[in-house]
């Protein structure tokens, strides 16, 4: 096992924060390298969303782009953002009352707003087209949940009872893997039924799926055909056009560690993202005042 990848905040020089990453990529069910650990287990958290919409794109093949990326987002808010989540409720015939999630702070009440609103709109079309009943669609009995475990089962290659379960922030059930099988998890993504459609779609819309601030967002901007998700405490997930995957975790959870640790572990592998190597501090003025960098 080698020494996770180490990432300094710096500012003027002076070392304020330090981060340790691990790191795995699987090509054709094997390791193609990795840094720390990765067996490290840890929820996946919004990291599933692209796996989450294979039960969605299987129900309903004929989703838009917009609505499809949208679905596997953590959305910034954005007008044209909240308006790819009201054509997927639409779509749904339901409305953004049926959403079963809570307000964020620092955001409009409705929630509509909430980060995790296309995903849920995406799960209400789920139901629409299947069939099922729309209320309670978060609570792990429902059968939506029960098709999101079954396609984190069936991408990992686990067994579905083997998979360790807890409750996400905006309600619904998140899942725990090793970094190992997240990324083994990834690079079956697209070569799995509904697989392609979803890459395509986040692809396309990479706007859509995140933010300007965001590695996972700044990965498919700088890395032609990847597509990439990152999740809540420090998880980022991505995969390559030629068949691989990547898992990546920030042991104390902090996301800011994840562009220059991915410019640095995909440059390993051959993929250099120079403009993810040393993202900028900056204060309140739109200063730059330091950067978050690799360390020796």
């Amino acid at each position: 096992m080698s020494e996770p990848v180490i990432v300094e905040v710096r500012r003027n020089g002076v070392v304020e924060a330090v981060h340790r990453v691990h790191a795995v990529a699987v090509r054709g069910g094997e390791v193609a390298g990795s840094v720390g650990d990765p067996s490290l287990a840890c929820f996946m958290r919004s990291a599933s969303k692209p796996l989450q919409a294979l039960a969605l794109v299987r129900a309903r093949d004929d989703l838009p782009d917009d609505e499809l990326a949208i679905a596997c987002a953590s959305h910034h808010d954005t007008p044209e953002q909240v308006a790819a989540v009201r054509a997927l409720l639409a779509r749904a015939e339901t409305t953004d009352a049926d959403l079963e999630l809570g307000s964020q702070e620092g955001r409009p009440p409705e929630r509509i707003h909430n980060n995790c609103s296309g995903n849920h709109a995406g799960m209400l079309a789920l139901c629409r087209a299947r069939g099922w009943p729309t209320q309670g669609y978060r609570l792990p009995e429902h059968p939506v949940q029960q098709a999101c475990l079954e396609v984190h089962a069936e991408a990992a290659e686990v067994e579905p009872k083997a998979l360790v379960t807890g409750t996400d922030g905006c309600g619904i059930v998140t899942f725990a893997l090793t970094l190992e099988r997240m990324a083994h998890a990834f690079s079956r993504l697209e070569a799995l039924p509904g697989g392609s459609r979803v890459a395509a779609a986040m692809r396309a819309r990479p706007d859509l799926v995140g933010g300007p601030d965001g590695a996972d967002y700044l990965l498919m901007l700088g890395a032609p055909g990847w597509l990439a998700k990152g999740g809540a405490e420090g998880l980022v997930c991505a995969a390559g056009p030629d068949g691989i995957g990547v898992a990546l975790k920030t042991e104390d959870g902090a996301s800011r560690a994840h562009a220059p640790a991915l410019a640095a572990f995909l440059g390993r592998l051959g993929v250099e993202l120079p403009d993810l190597a040393a993202p900028p501090v900056v204060n309140t003025r739109g200063e730059r005042v330091g950067e978050i960098v690799t360390g020796s």
